[in-house]
């Protein structure tokens, strides 16, 4: 009887291996979609902000537009040829510190965008930390950090991620940044989860420790589940049209 049941659980552990974290992105990134984006065009508001993005294979163009002070429009392009500022379509002359920052400003706001497409760019590092409850719910955490060399400027940023271990969604991330005075940490729960085209979009609260350098982020999500987190902003994509190619 006990070599019976030896067996079965035997059985029952070959057929549910744990799975590798690229098995984790791969499957959530078919989940929501966004494999998709590979050949795709789209169009979102951001905080009063237009933003394009377009790939084509290994081709690709991100655009913001907005109103400077004095009423004139300024679009900067990002592509594979580099960042490019326009001032009422003109190109305008840029320090190669203002490149950088308007570089690092367009990239971030697509990368969240569209996560969890971007988890599977060359430079990604992928980590399964193990599955973590989270309101009820079991997750797969997911630590990401970035080689230097095409990670970009903030290569030095870790980000966790929760995926559902049922249906995959990613419902929860968080990261850690330089600032000034040492590292900024947010958790980002999401929420309005909407299909465009077949591609999932959803929104953000974003929330920071109530006591600042009180969590590391590799804790985050148990703080999170103690009420140790105070909500700053809500991030919310606006009026989007996805096409695929």
């Amino acid at each position: 009887m006990k070599k019976f049941a030896l067996l079965i659980l035997l059985a029952w552990a070959c057929e549910s291996p744990t799975p590798t974290a690229q098995q984790v992105v791969d499957k959530a990134i078919d989940a929501s979609g966004t494999a998709g984006l590979n050949n795709a065009s789209s169009l979102f508001t951001f905080r009063n902000i237009k933003y394009e993005y377009f790939t084509d294979g290994g081709r690709f163009s991100y655009a913001r537009t907005q109103k400077d002070s004095l009423g004139n429009e300024v679009k900067d392009v990002l592509s594979n040829e580099g960042l490019k500022r326009f001032i009422n379509n003109e190109e305008a002359i840029i320090t190669e510190e203002k490149r950088t920052a308007y570089t690092a400003s367009v990239n971030s706001v697509i990368y969240f965008a569209f996560l969890p497409f971007s988890l599977n760019d060359a430079a990604v590092n992928k980590s399964l930390e193990g599955e973590v409850k989270i309101a009820d719910k079991t997750y797969y955490k997911i630590k990401v950090t970035f080689n230097a060399e095409g990670g970009g400027e903030d290569f030095e940023d870790v980000f966790y991620y929760w995926f559902d271990t049922q249906d995959f969604s990613m419902d929860y991330l968080a990261y850690s940044y330089n600032e000034d005075d040492g590292k900024g940490i947010r958790f980002r729960v999401a929420y309005n989860p909407r299909q465009i085209n077949g591609v999932t979009v959803q929104d953000y609260k974003n929330l920071k420790p109530t006591v600042k350098d009180s969590v590391p982020l590799a804790e985050i999500d148990a703080a999170y589940e103690n009420g140790k987190l105070t909500q700053l902003s809500l991030i919310e994509l606006e009026d989007v049209v996805i096409s695929i190619q």
